[in-house]
């Protein structure tokens, strides 16, 4: 019953969310952002969403169309499909699996091969090099995203997410994870390639990366699997770390979804900020701090919950 209106809330969230966004970069850089098209702009979303339905569906002669035209469904589908597992409210959720975090890391490791195969589809040296790029980022990434994650798996003693809300009644999981969170939240933004970890699209150095030779409805794909990304990244960081839907007695007066939605929006927020604020490292950089700092912080940090779940037993 939630599958339709999932998959068209979520589409219309992220149109909402790109105007939502262009605007709070516009407030915190002191100019303006989108403000022609309808109230403050509003309409703006409607207005791209014409302009790309309208325009050509062009394919490179010089590239393999078949590939170019699966790479953005495999992106945006990938991510569509995590929705399918994560709990908005008690018994508001496509599918309750046992599994559900192990499926988030297969789908969100299925869209890396979008990206490649998009990037070679275009037979083009930028978008392949941004297709590499964007492949060892997102691998690498995924080693610390799965492993910071194994300790709220150990505190919760299940790959159910609504399990693992339902074990925060006393405690969030920020507090005895937060080594977990920090290096989580830095996985998720390497694996959506937002700012300040959007080398694979760096345009001073590749044009536009994966995605240069991409435009109409493909480009909106594309487009639309980063901000479902960032939605879903949001989501999970509430789920696992700050109880979900659950909230203290005293501020009970609301739905629970409505408090989940509290939460997801103040870290879309905070995504929105670091792209405002932090410039982006040098790929190597990138890539050195996750072998080298991310993965022994990881390590460290299931060793020790490890050590005091042991310990209270």
């Amino acid at each position: 019953m939630l599958i339709l209106p999932l998959a068209v809330g979520t589409l219309l969230a992220v149109m909402f969310l790109q105007w939502w966004e262009r605007r709070l970069l516009g407030w915190w850089q002191d100019r303006q952002g989108p403000n022609r098209v309808g109230w403050f702009g509003v309409l703006q979303g409607v207005a791209d969403g014409i302009k790309f339905i309208t325009k050509d569906d062009w394919l490179p002669p010089f590239g393999d169309r078949v590939l170019f035209v699966l790479a953005p469904l495999i992106v945006a589908g990938s991510m569509l499909l995590v929705l399918a597992v994560i709990p908005f409210a008690p018994e508001v959720y496509v599918a309750d699996l046992n599994i559900a975090l192990l499926w988030f890391l297969a789908m969100s490791s299925l869209a890396v091969y979008g990206v490649l195969l998009g990037g070679f589809a275009s037979n083009n040296k930028y978008a392949l090099l941004g297709s590499l790029r964007a492949a060892a980022q997102m691998v690498t990434y995924e080693v610390f995203m799965g492993l910071s994650i194994m300790g709220v798996v150990i505190h919760a003693g299940s790959f159910s997410l609504v399990d693992i809300v339902e074990a925060q009644q006393d405690l969030w999981f920020i507090v005895p994870q937060f080594l977990g969170f920090v290096i989580f939240f830095i996985a998720g933004l390497a694996e959506s390639h937002r700012l300040p970890f959007d080398l694979p699209e760096a345009e001073h150095e590749l044009t536009a990366g994966f995605h240069t030779e991409y435009s109409g409805m493909k480009f909106v794909l594309l487009m639309c699997g980063e901000y479902v990304a960032v939605i879903v990244t949001s989501c999970l960081l509430v789920l696992l770390f700050f109880g979900g839907w659950l909230v203290p007695d005293f501020l009970d007066f609301l739905p629970p979804i409505v408090w989940f939605g509290a939460k997801v929006l103040v870290f879309i927020h905070i995504f929105v900020l670091l792209r405002a604020a932090i410039p982006r490292p040098r790929y190597d950089q990138l890539m050195s701090f996750g072998w080298k700092i991310l993965l022994p912080l990881t390590l460290v940090n299931l060793l020790v919950t490890g050590f005091f779940v042991l310990w209270e037993f």
